[in-house]
């Protein structure tokens, strides 16, 4: 089957439309996700329903619906849809656009909309093309991208835009765009279809919120399987795991938490080979990456903190690169920062310290401020005594001098004796031998 994309006509140009373009809605009510901005009362919808945009930016991961979401705004406001992609469009095609904007404006009143899709891929150049039609309105500009557009877009025709995030959809939001796509008239009209609850699970899962790599899967699992007597297409968990290339892994809510707590005891154990097996089960199951990336930044310090500073460092990179990144690539990364985060020496002094310290605060043992710790930046401070008797630790020799910073003495902080914390009780030891030696002066 030869699937083609529409041109400005809304015409097939070859072949069959593929599932995810046969099923874009044409109303609010069809179009699956995005609540947060199009949900009734949010302001894009506001905005659409008034008409009242000139330039708006969809920004998120692939197959959250941009397209879809420029189709029907298009729709909605009765205006003329050019569709161009920013891979391949060139200024002169730009060109062309305004002036058959102009044109269709003058002859029919009409407005255009063009939809620019990896708006991001434009240069300096070619954006400022499209400022002064913006601008004056020839245009109605929506540009679609999966990079942040605050850093790929020219300040101002950002500035002239209004930026809307789109989120990777959820698995009840890819469970209903399944049992959509069986059902729908522009679907498979035809055919008769039943899925199996777990294949639809299955899909949900690997999806990674990405509705056109799963209704392409489920449009090859349909056009792939042969009805049966009695003339229905059924979809099992076998020919999903086929269409997907990718074997589903025994992962309910139980296996979510035990996997991760198996994931987390294994790197706190210093094993960086279970560590890297429980993350492959996790990220082969379609485990949200972020989940994932968030477990490794708080155990970067609840179980390593001092001991290796870097670890949290590198945890906070790896989760925002994986965001940005998605898989299969994300995994490289993940894989790379738990050997790091299992391998590194450990310490819990930090999360014991601030138990310890929440606990005195909770057992109603909360200490006065010392007055010269106090602020006595503002009027009539000095009155009060605040500040008085202040050491600035930087005017003493090694930046430190004897002073009283609790009312009541307290020690939350006990550092360990590996990797850098070693250093940091040496450290310490040092300044309560200058502390006990010192005098106030």
């Amino acid at each position: 089957m030869l699937f083609t994309e529409e041109n400005d006509t809304g015409k097939a140009v070859a072949g069959q439309k593929p599932l995810a373009a046969r099923l874009r809605p044409k109303i609010f009510d069809d179009y699956v996700g995005q609540e947060h901005i199009i949900g009734p009362g949010k302001l894009l919808r506001r905005a659409i329903e008034a008409d009242r945009f000139t330039a708006i930016i969809l920004y998120g991961p692939p197959g959250t619906g941009k397209t879809s979401l420029a189709e029907l705004i298009a729709g909605k406001t009765e205006s003329h849809f050019t569709r161009l992609s920013a891979v391949s469009a060139t200024v002169k095609d730009v060109r062309a656009c305004v002036e058959a904007a102009l044109a269709r404006y003058q002859l029919h009143n009409r407005r255009s909309v063009l939809f620019l899709d990896e708006i991001h891929r434009f240069n300096r150049a070619q954006q400022d093309v499209l400022l002064p039609h913006v601008e004056d309105g020839t245009l109605r500009l929506i540009g679609a991208t999966t990079e942040n557009p605050f850093f790929f877009i020219v300040g101002p025709l950002i500035s002239r835009a209004q930026v809307f995030k789109l989120e990777a959809l959820s698995e009840d939001n890819i469970k209903t765009l399944l049992h959509k796509a069986a059902t729908h008239s522009d679907g498979f009209p035809d055919l008769e279809i039943e899925i199996a609850d777990d294949a639809i699970g299955f899909w949900a899962q690997v999806s990674e919120g990405d509705a056109r790599r799963i209704l392409t899967a489920f449009e090859l699992a349909v056009l792939s399987t042969e009805p049966s007597e009695d003339s229905i297409i059924r979809i099992d968990l076998n020919t999903a795991e086929e269409s997907m290339q990718q074997k589903a892994i025994v992962y309910g809510d139980d296996g979510h938490y035990d996997t991760i707590s198996a994931f987390i005891k294994s790197m706190r154990g210093s094993d960086p080979d279970a560590s890297i097996y429980w993350l492959a089960k996790m990220v082969s199951a379609g485990e949200d990456l972020r989940f994932i990336g968030r477990r490794m930044v708080i155990f970067a310090s609840e179980d390593i903190g001092n001991a290796d500073p870097r670890a949290l460092s590198m945890a906070l990179d790896a989760m925002q690169a994986v965001e940005k990144i998605g898989m299969p690539e994300g995994r490289i990364i993940l894989s790379q920062v738990v050997a790091y985060l299992a391998t590194a020496p450990k310490s819990n002094a930090s999360v014991k310290a601030i138990d310890r310290a929440m606990a005195d605060i909770r057992e109603g043992r909360t200490q006065a401020i010392p007055l010269a710790l106090r602020d006595a930046h503002y009027k009539s401070a000095t009155r009060l005594g605040h500040g008085e008797g202040y050491k600035y630790p930087h005017d003493y020799p090694y930046h430190y001098v004897k002073q009283d910073y609790l009312t009541e003495e307290r020690q939350y902080y006990v550092p360990g004796d590996l990797g850098f914390e070693k250093k940091i009780k040496e450290r310490m030891n040092f300044l309560k031998n200058l502390k006990d030696d010192s005098t106030d002066e």
